[in-house]
């Protein structure tokens, strides 16, 4: 969210007079302002004693940056999708339909081991990759403001809540039809755990930011 200049301005003036940021907050909270922006505009200035405002570095999207993002994500997306293929597969031989023919089986073989395939070379990237951006994180706390980290992870955050409602809106649709059958309650409980984990990993992530961009 893009912080107002005016109010970035009138938290300077207020260091500037030596008032604390919990008064500023609270003034500006009690002014209307939304949470978010009154944070925001908070780490414009490090919590530092000096004579005036020391502003913080901002942060800058580089054209590496972005890439290692769009990779991470995008493998995460294949592994995720891939995985939850593969578990379906593997749910579907386990209980088999006496109603495929040796066409749809072929299929399913092809799925298995494309789905095979795509994990062990996706996710290992993503693991690496993940890794690599976490180091820097911890490096320098301000690539946590990273905007195209942020908006990448609120669209994980998207896919995954989309999926969870899904599949908990297929899980009713066909318990009132009275189709349970295990294959199915297998399958939205394989949905249900990776987007469940995805949607808890990113969002435990973006608490972190705001308490590390906080601090």
């Amino acid at each position: 969210m893009a912080v107002s200049p005016e109010l970035i301005e009138f938290v300077k003036e207020g260091l500037q007079r030596g008032i604390p940021r919990a008064q500023l907050d609270d003034a500006l909270r009690r002014a209307g302002w939304d949470h978010e922006q009154v944070a925001g505009a908070m780490r414009q200035f490090a919590d530092l004693e000096f004579a005036i405002p020391v502003p913080r570095p901002t942060p800058y999207l580089s054209a590496r940056e972005a890439f290692m993002y769009l990779v991470m994500f995008s493998t995460l997306y294949l592994s995720a999708y891939y995985l939850g293929s593969l578990v379906f597969e593997l749910i579907n031989l386990q209980f088999p339909d006496p109603t495929v023919n040796d066409y749809t089986a072929l299929a399913a073989e092809a799925t298995l081991r494309w789905s095979v395939s795509t994990v062990i070379v996706a996710f290992p990237v993503f693991l690496y990759v993940a890794w690599l951006l976490g180091r820097e994180l911890r490096a320098d706390v301000t690539k946590r403001a990273s905007k195209i980290r942020r908006q990448l992870t609120y669209l994980t955050l998207l896919v995954a809540a989309a999926f969870l409602i899904g599949d908990v809106t297929t899980l009713i649709y066909n318990f009132l039809g009275g189709d349970m059958t295990v294959r199915f309650v297998l399958k939205v409980v394989t949905v249900a755990i990776i987007a469940g984990a995805g949607f808890w990993y990113y969002l435990r992530e973006l608490r972190q930011d705001e308490r590390a961009l906080a601090a």
